[in-house]
């Protein structure tokens, strides 16, 4: 089990590295549909929209030393619950609607992007 202020730490780590995307995103023409999008399925951290693609973003922020890198976070099932809240959205729009899903993977302030990460 975590300890409370390490979680206080890694929701203020996390926050930190939306705002860098969120930022980013913006700067390369996006524009933000959705910041932490609830569904039954989890939360979506962003969805951003570029021309008529939606993306689903998840951001993987981390600080100091790494066993592994914040991309490799997101494996089989979280990249499952990502489609079903694409699904999700879709039925929500009532229209199926052309997705993305992308990662941003913040390391110690620095972020890289993957589009179409999976």
């Amino acid at each position: 089990m975590s300890h409370p202020s390490q979680e206080f730490h890694n929701k203020v780590l996390g926050r930190k590295g939306e705002k860098l995307t969120r930022r980013y995103l913006k700067l390369h023409g996006y524009k933000i549909v959705h910041r932490n999008f609830v569904t039954p399925f989890g939360e979506a951290d962003i969805i951003a929209k570029k021309g008529d693609t939606y993306c689903f973003v998840e951001v993987k922020t981390r600080a100091g030393e790494i066993l592994a890198l914040p991309s490799e976070a997101v494996g089989r099932a979280k990249r499952q619950r990502y489609h079903n809240m694409a699904r999700y959205f879709c039925a929500m729009l009532r229209e199926e609607v052309p997705i993305r899903f992308d990662v941003a993977a913040v390391l110690d302030g620095k972020l890289e992007y993957y589009e179409n990460a999976y």
